[in-house]
Parts: C-alpha cells; structure tokens; sequence
C-alpha cells in the first residue's frame, strides 16, 4: 500500500508539470486503473491457491526420479527402478489409515507430507473424452456397433487416449487435477441391451453377447496403449452385472437371472474385457442381481471376477450406489454397514462419499484394515502404471501434445467413422441417391432435423464444430436447391411451446411437403428421452 501510495504520487506531480487542467482528470482515471493493478497484484500475493490448481514444484525433481516427501533420500516408492509392488508396500508403510480412506474416494486428496498428488478418478470416454472441454465427439456407441468392425474400434480408442493424454498433459502442468481430467475413462458400456425400457441403449454396443466381447476387448485395447511399461489410459468395463432393469428403477431393482442368463448374455463381454482386454477397472452396477447389490457382491467381485477371471485391477462402485445399499435396496441399516458391505466384497474405489466412513468400520471391527490396503494397492498400481510417479522423460506418452487433441487428422477419421455408421434399412425403388441436379426444392422436416443434442448422445465432449442434419444438407445443395425446414412436432409432446395447440405444426409441414420434390424426415430419440 505504501508502495502505490509513493510511486502514484510521484507519477501526479510529474503528470502535472505537463498537463492542462482538462487533462487532470483524464489522469486520475488512468491513475485509478494503475492503483486497481496495484491492488491484484498485491492480493495474488496474498490469496491461497487450492491446492488442486498448484503445479508440481521444480525442485522435486531429481535425476532419474522424483523427491515427493522432499526428504532428500530416494525412498523405495520414489525409485522408478524399483518393482511397482515394492514402490507401492513402501508407500502403504508410509501412510496413516486415515490417509488410505482418503485415496479409497473418488476424488483423492493430496497426501503432502508424502508428496503424493490429489487425483480425482473420475472421467468418461464412451465416444471420446467428455466433459473436459473441446474434443472429438465420435459417433454414439449404439452407431459404433453398426460398423461391426473391430479394427475400427480400436482405432477410435487410441485416437480418444492419445486426445485424452494431451488433456491430462496440458492440464497437470498448470496443477489442475479437478473431476474429468484424470487418466481413468469410465468406458466402455458393454452391458447387452436386451430391455428397451432401460432407456440407455444408445451407450452400448447393442443386444448381442458376441458383438458387444469383441468391440469392447478392441475399444479397450485402444485405450490402453501397447507399451510395454506404461498404460497410455486406463479403461473400465461398467456396469458389472446385468444392467438391464428399467433406468427408473435401477437404485432399487433386482435384476434376477438364472445360471445360463449370466453365463450365455450378461457375463461373456465382461470375461472377454478381462481376459483379453486386460482392462484395468471394472465398474459396479446400481442393481442387484440376484438379491445382493452389485457393488457389494461377493459372487460377481470376488468369486467370479477374481479368482474365476483372473481379474488383478481395481473394482470401482458406480456414482454414489453404496448408498443405494441402505436407501433403496434396504439389506443394510446404516451407511457404515452399507460401507462394510462393499468393501468386504470386493470395491476398492468408491464413487461418493460413503469411505469417509471406513476409518469408523475399522475401528469398530466391520473391516479389517488389510483390506484397506489390498484396495490402495490395486489403486496405486493402477496410478503408477499410468506413470503419474515417474518422471515425464521415462513416460513416452507424456510427449502427447495439446494440439494432438481435436486435430484436423481426427476431424477426418471422425467423418470417416461418421460414413460407416449410417445403416440402410430400405431403398424402395432406388431412390437413393438422391441427384441434386433434379431436384429444385428438398423438405427437411423433424424434431430432430435441426437439433445438435441429437447429434451428441451423452457422456460427450464439446465438439468445435456442430452440423445438424439440415445445415449439413443446406451446405452441401448450396444455392441450387431450395431448402425448406419445419420442426413439425416435439420430440414427444403433442404440441411445440406450452401456448400452442396441439399439432401446432402440422399445416406447416403440409405445406413444406406440397411445395418439396423430396422430403428428409429427421425422427428418432436423444438423449433426453433415452438418457440416463
């Protein structure tokens, strides 16, 4: 304060030995703005960052590894030449209980004392990275499927990883290690969609057992990347098990199948992610199979996954269905019992709130504190296989530019992928393709015809481009062919504002088709209605 007071005093008498008296208060003006600067630089001075957005300080780094505690000595979990299970029992020896319920929760605090960074586990990629800003938004998953190509599927999953990586690059450098910008994609959906009322079958790759394995083992492999050391992204095969209950219901439904349901329909996609996919997370489901909730089922998590699977990765509840344990299934009586319930079964990672509560689980004798530490390794394995504790120069994807994300190579291979996804039900009497050389005027009509939340599905990024089915016909007839555009109806009202009348657009649409050599009908869902 001083300081300003000194050098915008000097700056007046200065100003005034030159200035008319007009001038004076053009000066103080400009003198406010100078004080103002003078007050924010002094307050970022003084204002607490959180600790989510502070960048990595310099000093830890070392040649050849990272100093997290800043104690001056290589520990064993600080020694990238060290066996990732050493690295991660010397870190666990380390750490308080409290500490380890702090990394069982979704969003990970940082651990300072051991230098441990805050990581926040959650991030969607079921058709390119979502939720963080512009990226490719490939087709939706329903429409992948429709390429029936495995190649393909593989392709698009190293394109989302490798716009994914070049997020997590850019942002970590600037400390940001908020919800969405992690390493850990909550893809794929290879539940099989066999209930229409479920309502989210545009997230998967449709109703058959066979299809659904092998687009997901590929998308997976994608993914993760074919390093030998790192995984470029970790993948998730959600929901485990038999998520096909209407979505309504799902905090609350039993989804009861019989031996051969599990084995022939709601099993095999997630044993061949296992097995072949090597993937690196599976995800619970809200529901309950067979009487017990996903998340906290011993005969899914452990019985088969594990032991019959092989499965060595982390087990991660779906967002907030511990707590569906005791509040809509009702087969626990209170949030640490639901808590016990789930990790005694097999969830490492939990999607809410509810760990909080495991430190009183084991204190009260409802979970043994070697369960705590299977569930952090599984998690620091996962970490430390992403690279997140070694140095950027031993980590080839950590070279992953922010220019490789929503580059104009991937805006081709989206087109592309665009192309094979359409699937043609009928052509009666070839009217396609249409020759726009004999046609004068085109009607588009459509709740969807104009609508981009049709075009996006859900779990979606930001595109930096939207076409809609009608500006995409209008640009490609240009000037030679007259286009005319009626919504026609709500998606599923009777009517398209509240004051109208019902079929408010109906003479419209007559006479959009009266005046039109050919009308593009543009129907169908989003993700409004079939969202979850």
């Amino acid at each position: 304060k001083t300081l300003a007071n000194i050098i915008s005093k000097q700056y007046l008498y200065r100003a005034n030995l030159f200035l008319t008296q007009k001038d004076i208060m053009k000066k103080l003006l400009i003198t406010s703005l100078f004080l103002g600067s003078c007050v924010l630089l002094l307050a970022q001075k003084t204002t607490k960052i959180p600790n989510v957005y502070k960048p990595v300080r310099s000093e830890m780094y070392k040649k050849g590894w990272i100093d997290f505690n800043k104690n001056g000595v290589k520990d064993t979990y600080e020694d990238p030449t060290a066996p990732i299970d050493a690295r991660i029992e010397d870190l666990l020896s380390q750490m308080t209980l409290e500490e380890k319920m702090s990394q069982m929760l979704y969003e990970s605090p940082a651990i300072d004392r051991l230098g441990i960074p805050a990581y926040n586990w959650w991030n969607e990629a079921l058709h390119g990275v979502a939720r963080a800003g512009v990226a490719t938004v490939f087709p939706q998953a329903i429409a992948l499927a429709a390429t029936f190509d495995e190649d393909l599927l593989q392709k698009i999953g190293d394109v989302v990883s490798t716009e994914g990586r070049a997020k997590f690059n850019e942002f970590s450098r600037k400390g940001d290690r908020g919800i969405y910008k992690g390493l850990t994609f909550w893809a794929p959906n290879v539940n099989i969609f066999r209930d229409p009322r479920w309502g989210r079958g545009h997230e998967t790759f449709g109703e058959d057992p066979y299809l659904t394995s092998r687009l997901g083992v590929r998308y997976i492999e994608g993914l993760q990347g074919h390093d030998e050391n790192y995984l470029k992204a970790a993948a998730c095969a959600k929901h485990f098990a038999v998520h096909s209950g209407p979505e309504a219901v799902r905090h609350e439904f039993d989804a009861e199948g019989t031996e051969q349901d599990l084995r022939e329909t709601y099993l095999p996609a997630f044993e061949a992610c296992v097995k072949e996919g090597k993937v690196e997370a599976v995800m619970g489901a809200y529901n309950r199979t067979n009487g017990v909730p996903c998340c906290g089922n011993k005969r899914l998590l452990i019985d088969i996954l594990r032991k019959e699977w092989g499965f060595s990765g982390h087990v991660t509840s779906d967002c907030w269905a511990i707590r569906d344990f005791h509040e809509g299934h009702h087969v626990t009586g209170t949030a640490i019992e639901s808590v016990a319930m789930a990790m005694n079964n097999g969830c490492d990672l939990n999607c809410g709130t509810l760990f909080g509560f495991l430190v009183q689980a084991v204190r009260q004798g409802l979970v043994k504190e070697e369960r705590l530490d299977e569930a952090v390794t599984n998690l620091f394995m996962a970490r430390m296989k992403l690279g997140v504790f070694d140095k950027k120069e031993e980590n080839p994807y950590d070279k992953i530019p922010y220019l490789a994300a929503d580059s104009r190579e991937m805006k081709k291979l989206n087109e592309a992928v665009a192309r094979r996804t359409v699937v043609l039900l009928k052509n009666k009497e070839h009217i396609l393709p249409l020759d726009k050389n004999k046609i004068k005027t085109i009607g588009v009509i459509g709740p969807n015809a104009d609508s981009r939340r049709a075009l996006v599905g859900n779990y979606e990024g930001t595109a930096s481009r939207y076409i809609t089915v009608l500006e995409g016909i209008e640009d490609y007839v240009g000037d030679d062919v007259r286009v005319l555009y009626s919504e026609g109806c709500h998606l599923y009202k009777d009517r398209t504002s509240n004051l109208a009348q019902e079929n408010d657009r109906m003479s419209e649409v007559l006479g959009v088709c009266k005046e039109s050599d050919v009308v593009v009908a543009v129907l169908g869902l989003d993700a409004g209605i079939e969202g979850e």
